[in-house]
């Protein structure tokens, strides 16, 4: 049985803000977090820098996350769910600067409606990036402008859906002839896996394990 904590963005903003994320480099989170045995085919310098936006929106029901869906067309990754982001434009644009623009660009959200509090560990990704997860509460008054040759549709997910360790799953798909292990978040009838996947079980890990007390447990907890 895992305590959840109370969802309220207060919560959810005390326990990003004060948080450092580990150095990015070997043992920065990857796509081979269930596979240790399977050696990480790129070198460091090889991984092109990218950068995502985990938004969280300040519904009055509680926090939900927004994702998008990639269009059907892309030559890589068509069809997927992610968070909106991409590859950085010059090698020293802040992972910070490159998240908000890819958001602005892909789905229309102003960066001065984003309040950035964190970012996660860096993901490595066997497709060649290296991903800077940049978090961000988003307040609900906006509306979003989908660029069509990218992006199929956005939609929010609730945050304690996505940290919910009962609500994931450990999947696997035949790599190079051997089962290969990832992380997967159903919800409906989407399908969340992947590095989107692997960067969400960072945001549980640290929703889940920061600050959390007896007397808030007591005061707050639903266990789930």
């Amino acid at each position: 049985m895992i305590w959840l904590p109370d969802l309220s963005i207060q919560v959810v903003r005390q326990r990003l803000i004060t948080r450092k994320p580990a150095p990015c480099g070997r043992n920065s989170r990857s796509d081979d977090d269930l596979n240790p045995d399977m050696p990480f085919p790129l070198l460091e310098k090889e991984l092109k820098p990218a950068a995502v936006l985990v938004p969280i929106i300040d519904r009055e029901t509680g926090p939900t996350v927004l994702l998008t869906q990639r269009v059907e067309t892309l030559r890589a990754h068509a069809g997927q769910i992610a968070f909106p982001g991409g590859r950085l434009d010059a090698p020293d644009e802040p992972p910070l600067q490159a998240a908000l623009r890819e958001t602005q660009e892909e789905v229309g959200l102003e960066p001065e409606r984003i309040e950035v509090i964190a970012t996660l560990d860096c993901y490595r990704t066997r497709t060649g990036y290296n991903i800077t997860p940049v978090v961000g509460i988003v307040q609900p008054d906006f509306s979003l402008k989908l660029q069509e040759t990218e992006v199929a549709d956005a939609f929010e997910v609730p945050l304690s859906h996505l940290i919910d360790p009962a609500r994931r799953r450990r999947d696997s798909r035949v790599f190079l002839g051997a089962p290969r292990f990832f992380y997967a978040i159903p919800y409906g009838q989407r399908y969340i896996w992947g590095a989107t996947a692997g960067i969400i079980v960072n945001l549980a890990d640290v929703l889940l394990t920061h600050g959390s007390t007896e007397t808030e447990k007591n005061a707050q907890g639903a266990i789930l």
